[in-house]
């Protein structure tokens, strides 16, 4: 499929021009908002308390990188909501490139961790779709232990497979028959993306792609420490953890971002034009 025949977004699925969500500004041509985890997580329990139809996702480089650089791919990503700076590079990004000084990500296993404080505050109803049926039982435990009020409408663990038809229009059925409002979505990059796109018009619900939060908080890996964290060497961390699976993917993806950022860094005028675009969308 061509970028010229993906399917039109409705006027409802219009994010930009809802002063609900964070503004965005481009990285690499993915439309990404400098936000913070306070302004993230009222965003989107607004939406999740009407039972509004929106996608948002976490990205950090691996993401940034395989998005900005596919056609197909950057125009499905660039009608969600919200793409937050799950990794530190990407914040970097848009502090060099926007002058937007955010001091800090917004990182997809603690972004979970806060909507599920605000859910359970608000009376919002969550539902977990990702993961392996021992992952689920593991997290469900887990965020209920941490969270008494938190109410899970509902979890299911997919097979590894595309699904038929009716498998798909089933778990669009019993996920908006549950009530919940935010779904959070945890199949990886980036089919977790392309299901919560293809569902964006048809599940009644915030969907929230937060990739390995799942086998985070359902403790089956280890979080980097938190000073890795903090000076963006979690990508190290969890390569020394999984190595045949990611040494590929952070060799390619870091190589490319850096190359990118460079080569943005080096367009001043336009650098200059993004950041003023940035701040009059915060000032209006």
């Amino acid at each position: 499929m061509s970028v010229a025949e993906l399917p039109t977004v409705s006027p409802a699925l219009e994010y930009n021009e809802r002063s609900s969500w964070p503004p965005k500004v481009d990285v690499f041509g993915l439309q990404v908002s400098p936000t913070n985890y306070r302004e993230a997580t009222e965003s989107i329990i607004e939406a999740a308390r009407e039972h509004r139809p929106a996608v948002v996702s976490c990205h950090a480089v691996h993401a940034l990188i395989t998005f900005s650089g596919n056609p197909e791919l950057r125009a499905k990503a660039n009608t969600f909501a919200m793409i937050t700076p799950d990794g530190q590079p990407v914040r970097w990004a848009l502090n060099l490139l926007h002058g937007t000084k955010l001091g800090d990500r917004v990182y997809g296993p603690d972004l979970t961790l806060s909507l599920c404080q605000a859910a359970a505050e608000e009376g919002v109803s969550i539902y977990l779709y990702g993961g392996t049926p021992d992952v689920l039982a593991s997290l469900e435990h887990n965020l209920v232990n941490r969270f008494p009020a938190l109410e899970i409408a509902g979890s299911e663990s997919p097979p590894f497979r595309t699904l038929t038809p009716d498998e798909d229009a089933a778990v669009v059925e019993r996920i908006n028959r549950s009530g919940a409002g935010l779904v959070f979505i945890g199949l990886g990059c980036p089919k977790q993306d392309l299901f919560a796109f293809d569902h964006r018009e048809r599940i009644d619900a915030v969907q929230v792609c937060v990739g390995a939060a799942f086998d985070f908080h359902a403790g089956v890996k280890r979080t980097a420490p938190p000073w890795m964290q903090r000076t963006g060497l979690e990508w190290l961390f969890r390569l020394c953890e999984e190595p045949k699976r990611l040494w590929k993917r952070y060799f390619v993806t870091n190589s490319i971002y850096l190359g990118r950022l460079t080569a943005a860094l080096l367009n001043v005028p336009n650098i200059r034009r993004q950041h003023r675009i940035w701040r009059d969308r915060k000032r209006s």
